[in-house]
């Protein structure tokens, strides 16, 4: 299963491929992937061949683009993945691993260039000839194609490693989503300042640390305080103060950011919140009470909660719950 989406100027393309969906094919994957690889991605960024006793059931689902010389996929693998053993030519890329589960397995000509990223870890260091690389099944990794000018001065020939949910990893992972979602929209100005962005990016992590006065980087930082609140929604503690601590920024940089997008951090917080309680309101069929939800999602008390949801839905909980057919305790 395919969905090839390229735009056709050459500096940009994007796709998917899934074979994990009942119908599916595995066998036919990796000529679908390579295929479509080549179509989007292009010659400037060839795809390493796997091992031949594993494409016959190769049950993946991925995702890729590409935004200039920068490239990016997402693979979430339920069988096996392993390159072929014979390593050849040269590589001067920078590649970043950022594993979300399982392992990923890396290894270099020499007998003591071996690595292996374990879930919620991540590695960026530059390669000068193509790496061996496997993983078991039930692996999910994002793996980022860097061009080496940027990034090679500061990485020399040390390898960048650290947890996955660090403040500068967690803002390029969600860069890189947002460009995946909007890439078909983008105009030229648009392909330039997300390109410009995920290199400004991969410098933080090689960095280890995030240039907060870049407004450039504003989405992408706003988008990762978004994501780490959609986790904490249930947390006492979750406030534009603990975000801006957890991404390692100011809180007026991280405010400035939402500034940017035209909308607050509180309010967000609120909107979010007010939506998963309506969803718990209506999940629930009337097994909870309109002072539980409110204790659930952080709101102050029973009373500013159906003010708040009243003037949102224009419903108080009681009758919402009413209306959808359920009965309100």
């Amino acid at each position: 299963m395919t969905n090839g989406a390229g735009v056709g100027d050459g500096s940009r393309g994007l796709f998917s491929v899934d074979s994990t969906v009942p119908g599916a094919e595995p066998q036919g994957f990796f000529q679908a992937y390579q295929r479509e690889w080549d179509a989007e991605l292009g010659d400037g960024l060839p795809l390493r061949s796997f091992n031949r006793d594993i494409t016959g059931d190769f049950r993946v689902r991925s995702r890729a683009a590409k935004v200039r010389d920068v490239a990016f996929t997402d693979l979430h693998s339920m069988s096996a993945i392993r390159t072929e053993h014979a390593l050849g030519g040269v590589e001067d890329r920078v590649r970043m691993y950022v594993v979300k589960r399982g392992a990923w397995l890396l290894q270099g000509s020499r007998d003591g260039d071996r690595h292996t990223v374990a879930a919620g870890q991540f590695l960026l260091r530059h390669v000068g000839q193509p790496w061996r690389f496997e993983a078991a099944p039930q692996t999910a990794v994002k793996i980022i194609l860097l061009p080496p000018a940027s990034l090679t001065p500061l990485l020399g020939n040390r390898a960048v490693t650290g947890p996955a949910d660090s403040a500068e990893v967690r803002l390029l992972v969600a860069h890189a989503n947002m460009v995946y979602e909007t890439m078909a929209d983008l105009g030229p100005a648009g392909v330039q300042a997300a390109h410009s962005t995920l290199l400004e990016l991969a410098q933080a992590v090689a960095r280890r640390r995030f240039d907060d006065v870049e407004p450039g980087l504003a989405p992408a930082l706003a988008q990762a305080a978004k994501d780490l609140a959609d986790s904490h929604l249930t947390d006492p503690e979750l406030s534009p103060t603990m975000l801006a601590r957890e991404l390692n920024v100011s809180l007026r940089t991280l405010q400035r950011a939402f500034t940017v997008a035209g909308e607050s951090l509180i309010a967000y917080i609120r909107h979010r919140r007010l939506e998963e309680a309506r969803r718990a309101l209506i999940a629930s069929a009337g097994r909870l009470s309109v002072s539980e939800l409110a204790a659930h999602w952080q709101f102050a008390d029973s009373s500013h909660f159906i003010r708040i949801f009243k003037k949102t839905y224009g419903q108080t909980p009681a009758k919402y719950a009413r209306s959808t057919g359920l009965t309100e305790s």
